[in-house]
């Protein structure tokens, strides 16, 4: 089992309004895009970190019925710590016994493909590499997947670097899966990020 981890519990600030309840095409927001493209790809267990907000987003994933039972929410209390605090809330959910590795992704990284999911999680079955992740030329995008080999450091980082340093010590070239994909690598940071990406749409 690859279980997803989606990391929507920080402040949002530059944005100024939670990220995750931003609306997309469709009756979408980039949460619940999100969900529907992993579920949509077979990942039969997704869950969500939030914090900062965590009321105003849940009241905005409640709103979309189609994708409301698709998706699990955990409260991470600690989540101005950083993102690693987050991961590690939604590896304490997800750990279990049949869990081989775990997706992870961000909340302001929506227009990922479900092709590109089933690609990452494809090339995992065929090589078992530590950490697979898409990649375009020299950029490398979202979701990360992460094998249960690496847990435990996850669990003993530094939080002040956080997961950067275990998935950059563990790349490979059997592990980075090349998509043609700009949603893999399009995030929304600020209002301009956020016009230029509905633009795109």
């Amino acid at each position: 089992m690859i279980p997803a981890i989606v990391l929507a519990a920080g402040k949002s600030s530059r944005m100024g309004r939670p990220k995750a309840t931003l609306p997309l095409d469709g009756g979408d927001t980039f949460l619940t895009r999100i969900v529907r493209t992993f579920t949509d790809a077979g990942v039969e267990d997704v869950v969500v970190v939030v914090g900062h907000d965590a009321d105003a987003i849940l009241a905005s994933y409640a709103n979309v019925e189609s994708v409301a039972a698709r998706a699990r929410f955990v409260d991470n209390p600690d989540y101005e710590q950083g993102q690693l605090s987050s991961l590690l809330a939604g590896l304490r959910v997800v750990d279990r016994p049949g869990v081989v590795a775990i997706l992870m992704t961000l909340v302001d990284v929506p227009l990922v493909s479900t092709a590109t999911v089933r690609a990452v999680i494809e090339r995992y079955r065929n090589t078992r590499a530590p950490i697979v992740r898409p990649i375009h030329d020299d950029r490398h995008g979202h979701p990360v997947l992460i094998d249960r080999s690496l847990f435990d450091a996850l669990r003993h980082a530094e939080p002040s670097t956080g997961a950067k340093p275990i998935i950059r010590a563990n790349v490979s070239a059997a592990g980075d899966v090349q998509v043609d994909d700009p949603g893999a690598f399009a995030d929304a940071d600020t209002p301009d990020d956020y016009e230029e990406m509905r633009r795109r749409l």
